[in-house]
């Protein structure tokens, strides 16, 4: 590992899951509780591994305006993260220096960095994100965002599935916990995924 203590190498990966307004500001339309307290986390991850040559990625929902994964048109959730507004952006503090993954753009559920799923048929597909770590040689990947019992737990197993050694950082993540304790539930199942939680 290069540098005193980092956990980043050329080889290790860094995902930043989906730290957009719309979950990390408190006015954002699925505000994730103490979900801005993951930015200064993720900027020491991300400080750490640009200071190792490693490869940052971020990912990025970015939804239609009408999509069955909204509530409005059937689905779960409040409208959020709509491509090019300001709640699809980047929360402010957070320093962007790397590649951006964009899911959800044709409506999909994007919960995983790595593939997203029409909600109707249920069809996944993959997303660009492993061909970019395989092409970058990235053989392990850290991951912190948002949030802990959707994107993250999804990204992590998927990542797991695809072969990957997976760290999780505790401080760098939160819950939405739609039900009462699904957040403690996916640090569990994340677990036993095989990932590492530090």
């Amino acid at each position: 590992m290069a540098g005193s203590g980092s956990r980043f190498d050329a080889q290790t990966g860094l995902i930043v899951v989906d730290v957009q307004n719309d979950f990390a500001d408190p006015n954002g339309s699925l505000y994730v509780t103490e979900g801005e307290a993951v930015v200064p986390v993720a900027n020491g991850q991300i400080a750490d591994a640009e200071a190792a040559g490693a490869l940052t990625v971020y990912t990025q929902d970015w939804h239609p305006e009408s999509t069955p994964h909204f509530e409005k048109d059937g689905g779960l959730w409040p409208v959020h993260c709509v491509h090019d507004t300001w709640g699809a952006m980047f929360h402010p503090d957070l320093r962007v220096v790397g590649d951006v993954v964009r899911k959800g753009t044709r409506g999909e559920d994007g919960y995983s960095a790595f593939s997203v799923r029409d909600p109707l048929s249920g069809d996944t597909a993959p997303t660009i994100l492993h061909g970019l770590l395989v092409e970058r040689g990235v053989g392990r990947i850290v991951i912190c965002g948002l949030a802990t019992d959707f994107c993250v737990v999804e990204t992590v197993t998927d990542a797991r599935a695809l072969g990957y050694p997976v760290v999780v950082i505790r401080d760098g993540i939160r819950a939405v916990d739609r039900k009462a304790g699904s957040g403690k539930r996916a640090l569990q199942i994340m677990l036993s995924a095989g990932a590492e939680i530090v």
